[in-house]
């Protein structure tokens, strides 16, 4: 594993962590958490910073630093439509 995958490995494995124990806590809190990737809106959205960030930083780090950076951006868009309702 290059130097560069190990940041987004780990602020990923602490958002699935975090994720879990909310879940514990609160049953049915991952599903409301991770309702971004069913909206279209926030998976689109995700899929565009995904690809720029990929394509502008080329190798598997952009892509690792672009899946970060699209899941995180397609979860403030979902959370900001959800508040426009």
């Amino acid at each position: 594993m290059g130097a560069g995958l190990i940041a987004p490995a780990v602020i990923a494995a602490a958002l699935v962590i975090r994720t879990a124990i909310a879940e514990l806590r609160v049953p049915g809190s991952a599903r409301t958490a991770w309702a971004f990737t069913r909206d279209p809106a926030a998976a689109a959205t995700a899929a565009v910073v995904l690809g720029v960030v990929t394509v502008t930083g080329g190798g598997w780090d952009a892509a690792a630093w672009g899946l970060l950076a699209g899941a995180l951006t397609g979860h403030l868009t979902h959370e900001a439509r959800i508040r426009d309702r």
